[in-house]
Order: C-alpha cells, then structure tokens, then sequence
C-alpha cells in the first residue's frame, strides 16, 4: 500500500553510514519533523547529520494526509478547562506560527509541493453537537485563531448534510514528499543505518557511530525504555485514507468530530477519504455488513464511499501510525533531565505536519541556548493530572492485558519491545502490539517502532 505521494514523488536515495564520525548534533530519523530539525540546525551553520534505519521520509511522512492546521478536532474549549488558558494559548498559537512558517520556507526556497491556502472545517451531521461546536469556536477565537461557526446549510460541497462547522480561515496542504525531497538536498543524511543503541553522546548503529554533542530523538516514537517513559504516556493508532478519483476539488478541508466520521481533503480531482480509526493491536475487523457497528479500517471506508460517492474508483489507499499522548499535546523538548543533551519529538497526535514544525522551531532554539514561548506548552517533563489521568488508566489497562496475554502467548508472537502478545490485522497483513504499537510484517520484519528488531529474530 503506497500513497499518492510515494507513487508520484521518488527521492534519490543517499549513501549508509560506513565510518565512525563526530557531529555537533547528531537527528535520528528522517520523517518531516528531522528533516526539518537539521534544516533549521543547519540555517544557523551548526554541523549536523540525520541517520534513517530506512529511507528518507519512509514512515509516517509518506502517509500523511499533509493539512498543515491548527485546528486539532475538538480541542481548545476543552485544553482551556483542562490544562489553562495559558498553555491553551501557547498551542495555538505555536501552530499558526507553524503554517506561517512553512508558507515562508517555500517561498524562501522557491519549494514546488502543492502549497495551497484553504479554510479547514471542524464538523458534525448531529443537529444535538451544534452547541458544542459554537463552544470550541469561541475558544479558538479566544485563544488568538481567526475562527467562526458556520451553520451546515453553507457547507454545500459535502455529499451529505452537516449540523454545523468551526472554520479555520488560513490553514493550508500541500505535498510532504515534494517538500521534503528538496529540503533535503541541503542535508548530509544517512539512510538505511539502524540506531542500536544511544549511550550519553554515543549513537551505535549497525554501520558505524556517531559521537555528538547533541541527540535528537525523531523516530516518531522513542525507542529507548528508559529515560523519559514514554510508552508509559502515550499509545498509537492507526486511520486510513482510500483516495478517489474524478472528484471535483473541494474548496475547503474538513475534519469531523463523530464517531465515524470522515475527513476529506483534495489532490487535484483526487479525493482524500479519511477515517476509521482504532488502538493500533485492537482493530474489530468486519464493516461491510454491519458499517453500524464496525466503524474502523478500509471496509467501512468503503462502504461510505460507496454510499456517498456512488461509481468512484479507488485509485489507492493506504494508512498512517499516529502517536496519541495523553493530555492531546505533543512531547517536543529536553529528552529527560538526567541527559540534558537529548531531545525528543513524539506525540504529534494525527497533526504531525504543524508539530513537525514546532519541533524545529522549539529544539533549534533549545540546542542553541534561547528561550522559546512555547518551550513550556510542549515540554516532554509536564505531567497534567486532569488532562491525562483518564487516558493513562486506559493504557496502563490495556499494557497489562497485553503484558498479561504475553506470558501465555507462543515466543514468536511476544512483541520484542517489552513481551506484549500481538494481534493479526487482516487488513493489512501485519502483526500489531497493542501495548505500544509496534507493528511487523506477515514474515515478522519490523514496519513500526518502537520495537527496534523483527518479530522472529529470536525464534528457532
């Protein structure tokens, strides 16, 4: 399963690590958010490498839906209330600056990718949320954001009747893969060399080492179990997307906020039809036959498809991992305190085009000893009780289930990260952990982390 974007887009593939270096900072992982770490290092004229166990842009990168928004879901009346209108602030406004610079850096590197400003839509066809969509509009508005509610009758171009809609004005998509491939003709990255392991200032990989000053921690989901905890603090999921053709472009992005719900976005007369989302490790299986009670994977995209867009061809489909932190805000910052020179970016939430940028914005500044604004709205070292509490009970159940099946489970289908039982996924031919979401292949080869090796690799 490859994307538009991996079908229309090949980047020149760049040579392995074959010697032992020294950087001053070293970027493991080469998706959006360290292609552009090192991009803004580099601006500043800092020696910096990236290291990729595969190829450039070869994760979740590729899978994107590439909206580049502020507008997160149903999120700002409720981070007001949770977690203060200060840090609620900060998370706005860190991501309009976001798109803000993106349009910037395109313009600046006369980047070709598809760049389009578009309003985006937060909606609902349930008459009883409209309320609730008024809400999250004044908070928006509240926090800084150019937003409004848009009573349903004005969103025409949907192939259904809305309640209502929370506009974004000046939200945008674009081409990831055309935009990483030119920004990363500036870079020195190493693909296809494997991080083993990372000691203080030393990367082992399977190609050789790298000593560095400074380590960034840019695999979407940190590898490493100890410091800083994170399979502790968020889990991943998975959503997919069937792109259909001869679609008439639509003016706007849309996102909604029911269960089952679709988000659509346009690629010329390509529709993107997003959705069904569930636990990565914890899919139900099924949805043709009853899409009212199995609202996850490609077989219930399919059939909303085939309800609302009646004799469109599926030009492909595929589907995006996406790490889901507890409190909805990303980890972007110091790695732990007890290694003041790593750095971490993870937990983008489904939005990881605006906190890619973040990240580069936030770490840069770090690494280079400045303040940031929005440093203490994203630091990995924050723990909210009334945001997070409710989510680390779930997860924490759901590790020990896991953990529990584990110990009753045949060695080979023990994830190799920390023993939880996998599950198959039909859909796509995977294993998936439900602990923490690593994700093999049918021959048991590693296709997510945080698992570093195959499913098999031990097994006789």
């Amino acid at each position: 399963m490859e994307s538009i974007w991996s079908e229309e887009t090949q980047i020149p593939e760049r040579k392995s690590l074959h010697e032992n270096i020294k950087v001053q900072t070293a970027v493991i992982g080469a998706g959006m958010a360290g292609i552009l770490i090192a991009y803004f290092l580099k601006k500043e004229g800092m020696d910096v490498v990236v290291v990729e166990a595969k190829r450039i842009a070869s994760g979740q990168t590729k899978n994107t839906t590439a909206k580049i928004t502020s507008q997160h879901g149903m999120i700002y009346d409720r981070m007001i209330k949770k977690t203060g209108e200060e840090r609620a602030r900060g998370y706005a406004m860190a991501n309009e600056d976001a798109i803000k610079l993106y349009e910037r850096i395109i313009r600046e590197e006369k980047i070709d990718c598809d760049f389009k400003k578009l309003p985006s839509y937060l909606y609902s066809v349930d008459q009883a949320k409209t309320e609730e969509l008024k809400r999250e509009a004044e908070a928006a508005r509240k926090l800084g954001i150019d937003a409004c509610f848009v009573e349903g009758s004005k969103l025409k171009e949907l192939p259904f009747e809305a309640a209502g809609a929370v506009c974004f004005e000046n939200q945008a998509q674009f081409d990831p893969l055309k935009f990483v491939r030119q920004l990363s003709e500036q870079l020195t990255v190493y693909e296809n060399t494997r991080v083993l392991s990372v000691d203080q200032h030393l990367i082992s990989t399977d190609k050789g080492t790298i000593t560095a000053e400074n380590i960034v921690f840019a695999t979407h989901y940190p590898f490493l179990i100890v410091p800083g905890l994170y399979f502790l603090r968020q889990h991943q999921e998975r959503s997919y997307v069937l792109a259909l053709s001869g679609q008439k472009e639509l003016d706007g992005m849309y996102y909604s906020i029911d269960e089952g719900g679709l988000s659509l976005r346009s690629v010329g007369e390509l529709l993107l039809l997003g959705g069904g989302a569930h636990r990565t490790g914890k899919m139900a299986g099924g949805g043709v036959q009853c899409p009212e009670c199995v609202k996850e994977g490609f077989p219930y995209l399919r059939e909303r498809a085939k309800t609302f867009f009646k004799g469109q061809e599926e030009a492909v489909h595929w589907a995006a991992q996406d790490c889901m932190p507890h409190d909805s805000i990303p980890f972007i910052g110091k790695y732990s305190a007890m290694r003041p020179y790593w750095y971490v970016a993870t937990g983008f939430h489904k939005w990881g085009m605006t906190s890619s940028m973040i990240a580069a914005m936030l770490i840069n500044d770090q690494i280079h000893g400045r303040e940031n604004p929005y440093a203490n709205t994203f630091t990995p070292q924050r723990f909210l009780f009334r945001a997070s509490l409710k989510n680390l009970l779930v997860d924490l159940g759901q590790s020990i289930k896991g953990l529990f099946n584990g110990l009753f489970s045949e060695k080979d289908r023990k994830c190799p990260h920390m023993g939880c039982r996998v599950t198959w996924n039909p859909d796509e031919e995977s294993f998936d952990c439900p602990c923490h979401g690593s994700r093999f292949d049918k021959n048991g080869e590693l296709i997510d982390n945080p698992a570093q090796v195959s499913l098999f690799h031990d097994c006789k």
